[in-house]
């Protein structure tokens, strides 16, 4: 079952977050099981939220590429995250190729 990831990454600026998307390449190079993400800034800092086909695929990517990319680029510290199973998905804007 698909899962929302939330994500708060205090302190974390938009200079930042395009550093660690150069340095892991999600958009490149699509995490297997990644299906949907979008970014913002609050005041204070990264919000981030993502469907992924299953808690494990984004665990996986985590481990394996985020945290060593955001460590590459200098970040500190963990980032707040909540998952939960999905009830219902729709994209109205989404055409897939």
């Amino acid at each position: 079952m698909a899962v929302l990831m939330m994500l708060e990454w205090e302190g974390v600026t938009p200079d930042q977050y395009d550093a660690v998307r150069k340095q892991v390449g999600w958009e490149t190079n699509r995490p297997e099981g990644g299906m949907f993400h979008v970014a913002a800034f609050s005041p204070t800092g990264l919000r981030v939220v993502d469907v992924w086909e299953s808690a494990e695929h984004f665990q996986r990517f985590v481990e394996t590429r985020l945290m060593p990319g955001t460590q590459a680029v200098g970040i500190p510290g963990q980032p707040k995250t909540e998952i939960l199973s999905t009830h219902a998905i729709f994209t109205p804007a989404y055409r897939p190729a």
